[in-house]
């Protein structure tokens, strides 16, 4: 079972759905994967870019969940010396994580976010269970149902792996 989430790490919400799914993909005994998309809202949060580029940067130095979680826990401090001194934390060089250095990471959060809004995401979280996007309540009951619906219903295709060629950020 894959759960694709679109999200900023600059939205409340998605920090608030990030805690829901993580224990939700923790209690699942290996059967749900986390597959994270970014989908920076750039109208509402300047901070979303660089935020999700700072990730992808952890992400290449194998720390994307450790990066993730620092970035929802402290959503008021994304400015580049709250990223840099985030990365020093984790042992990634500070100066890879902001300005020239990041911007080749561009790709894979516009990749995201293109196949976003052709999945027509239009603000977040969004996610979807395999392949089928969830309307739901972002509550770890609700989610759990659902789950459990479409683990029920799952044909031996996964819906979800079938679009994305680009998987690198999935937990479980």
């Amino acid at each position: 079972m894959v759960i694709v989430e679109y999200a900023d790490f600059e939205c409340p919400y998605c920090a608030r759905a990030a805690g829901i799914l993580h224990e939700l993909v923790d209690a699942s005994d290996g059967q749900v994967r986390h597959v994270f998309r970014h989908f920076p809202v750039f109208s509402m949060h300047p901070f979303a870019l660089t935020a999700a580029l700072a990730a992808e940067v952890a992400g290449a130095h194998g720390r994307f969940w450790e990066m993730h979680d620092l970035l929802f826990a402290n959503q008021d401090r994304l400015a580049d010396k709250y990223l840099m001194a985030f990365a020093r934390g984790l042992g990634i060089d500070a100066d890879l994580v902001v300005g020239d250095p990041a911007q080749p990471y561009g790709d894979a959060v516009e990749a995201d976010y293109a196949d976003g809004a052709e999945q027509r995401v239009q603000g977040t979280p969004t996610i979807f269970i395999d392949g089928e996007r969830y309307r739901g309540r972002l509550e770890l009951g609700p989610l759990r149902t659902a789950v459990a619906r479409a683990g029920a219903a799952r044909s031996t295709e996964d819906g979800a792996d079938r679009r994305r060629r680009r998987m690198p950020w999935a937990r479980g």
